[in-house]
């Protein structure tokens, strides 16, 4: 089928089409694949192809959870975070493999719903987040009643004549083979950018050739000066929605001439929606200590109560708070690590100060708000270092 052509738009990168709303953007329901530098072929359900040419061209196809196809039966009978909300009946006993913050959501909601969920982690919980408050995460977690298989790897699944899911793994300590049945395995192992199938060596577009993951600069330009990408596509950017929408509004408002401003990605905020939030803003622990020195880094840290845990007499051991400095006067706040409820909440306030540079001077002055959890923030009086209780023991 021959394709049709769309010309090149003075005020839009992809034109061909009646603007589908007030924005006057175009929209085109098509799967596209690069021609060459400014052109894209794109195929639509009915088979036909339409070409699109632009002046610039900004890729941000995101990614797709990863099945880990070296393992028997992982892609026949497994399913992934994509699929667990289409499903039309309960997952039943689950097995989540992985210890990222999907794995680690997923079985937290599952638990919540009163299903048996076990999560296998083949090393540690939350690589690349702060590892005294992930094993915090998963400490409530397990008080709630998640399963832990910790140090496992899976070798295979099988389909048992009643239905169920045979599960065969190895424990990486003892070198023994396990297994366990379940009803549904969910692999949360990591995810895979979408860009096998864009042609991208047609348009000269350079890829990592181990993530497959575009390279790109700060101004989020490709090895093309005028071929962009953002967002899980691009090679060393934090897999986060909002961080991928802050970088496509920049790089708009620099195309358009009305800024030079580039997407700063220090200090991004974030929270790990697990039964118990955690959320953090800058730098690990361990990250200060490697990147300044431990006998330049100063800790203040608190375990607290929230009122709410107090009325219903919940447990609160893991409700823990964490500020990471420098130790050096006004102690310019590195990161800020926060676990307990609404902590998105109360992170995305203290983002802010942080991200204008905010010292503990200044945030020891700041009052805090009765009775809340974000209160204790502005209230963490004893360093680590100091080797003093950090129990917060009344208001």
């Amino acid at each position: 089928m021959p394709p049709t052509t769309a010309g090149p738009s003075s005020r839009s990168c992809m034109t061909g089409e009646e603007p589908t709303h007030s924005q006057k953007v175009k929209y085109f329901n098509i799967k596209a694949g690069f021609v060459n530098e400014h052109t894209v072929c794109g195929v639509a359900k009915d088979g036909k192809e339409t070409l699109l040419s632009a002046e610039h061209i900004v890729i941000a196809t995101g990614g797709r959870p990863r099945y880990p196809t070296h393992i028997e039966g992982a892609l026949e009978y497994g399913i992934t975070s994509d699929d667990i909300f289409w499903l039309k009946e309960s997952p039943g006993k689950t097995l989540v493999v992985g210890a990222s913050y999907v794995a680690l959501e997923c079985a937290g909601f599952l638990t919540g719903l009163g299903l048996d969920t076990t999560v296998m982690i083949r090393s540690i919980p939350l690589r690349g987040f702060d590892q005294q408050m992930s094993s915090l995460v998963t400490e409530y977690m397990a008080s709630q009643g998640t399963r832990f298989l910790r140090g496992c790897t899976p070798s295979r699944v099988r389909r048992r004549p009643d239905g169920q899911l045979q599960v065969t793994w190895e424990d990486l300590t003892s070198g023994k083979e396990d297994m366990g049945t379940f009803n549904t395995v969910l692999w949360a192992t990591g995810r895979i950018p979408e860009t096998r199938s864009l042609n991208l060596e047609k348009a000269g577009v350079n890829v990592n050739p181990n993530s497959q993951k575009i390279l790109v600069d700060a101004q989020e330009t490709t090895s093309i000066p005028h071929i962009y990408a953002i967002g899980d596509v691009a090679e060393g950017r934090p897999e986060l929605t909002p961080t991928a929408i802050m970088a496509g509004k920049l790089l708009a408002q620099r195309l358009c001439g009305q800024s030079s401003d580039v997407m700063d990605y220090d200090n991004v905020p974030t929270t790990v929606f697990t039964p118990l939030e955690y959320g953090c803003v800058g730098l690990s622990e361990e990250e200060a200590v490697a990147r300044h020195g431990e006998e330049h880094v100063e800790v203040y840290h608190a375990y607290y109560k929230p009122l709410e845990f107090t009325v219903a007499e919940r447990d609160a051991s893991q409700c823990y708070i964490k500020m990471v400095c420098l130790r050096k006067p006004p102690q310019l706040v590195l990161g800020l690590h926060f676990l307990g409820p609404n902590a998105g909440e109360v992170t995305q306030g203290f983002a802010l100060g942080i991200k204008c540079g905010a010292s503990y001077v200044q945030v020891m002055r700041t009052v805090g708000i009765h009775p809340t959890c974000a209160e204790e923030v502005a209230k963490l009086r004893i360093s680590k270092r100091s080797g003093l209780d950090p129990t917060v023991t009344g208001c």
